[in-house]
């Protein structure tokens, strides 16, 4: 993760739901009370960085300020569709940086079945990007919905792989240059 990567600005800008476990108080700013305080229990959607941060005391061994949810993007229910058919998804509805998201949230929870729902998804996702980007008029035609349905990982993995098969087209004399 780069400082000056977009990506991973956009990232940690995801919101996360967080459940307070002490009571803060003059933070009621957070759920939209100035001035009041956040009681024990509840429960608000932070910034991934920011609930990073005030969860941190548990991995330090002191009481944490809050506890860390799984995002509705990576809930059971969309493991479940993962696990059934990945590519009847669509990722960028559930997080537009859905891989990304995925990746910070494994480094804070531990869930080998999810690393392996995750990454057999990627693959088959994955295959279907490269047939539609191999297929000049799988694009074009009825490819407007499926690239809609893209996180920004695959995107950059559609463009990488449709600009490759065009430079290939080029070089075997198939298509013209412009």
């Amino acid at each position: 993760m780069s400082y000056y990567d977009i990506d991973s600005i956009l990232t940690d800008a995801q919101k996360l739901p967080c459940t307070f476990e002490l009571e803060v108080p003059g933070l009621g700013i957070l759920e939209g009370n100035a001035g009041e305080d956040i009681k024990a229990g509840t429960r608000i959607d932070l910034p991934l960085w920011l609930g990073e941060m005030l969860s941190i005391g548990a991995r330090l061994g002191t009481s944490r300020l809050v506890t860390l949810d799984m995002p509705e993007a990576l809930s059971e229910r969309v493991m479940n569709a993962l696990k059934a058919d990945p590519r009847t998804l669509d990722l960028r509805a559930l997080a537009p940086h859905f891989y990304n998201l995925s990746e910070r949230i494994l480094e804070l929870f531990e869930e080998e079945e999810m690393v392996d729902v995750l990454g057999d998804a990627f693959k088959k996702r994955a295959a279907d990007i490269a047939d539609h980007a191999h297929n000049s008029r799988g694009a074009v035609g009825g490819g407007v919905d499926f690239l809609r349905g893209l996180d920004e990982t695959e995107r950059q993995l559609f463009r990488v792989a449709h600009d490759r098969a065009k430079d290939m087209r080029i070089w075997t004399g198939e298509a013209k240059r412009k």
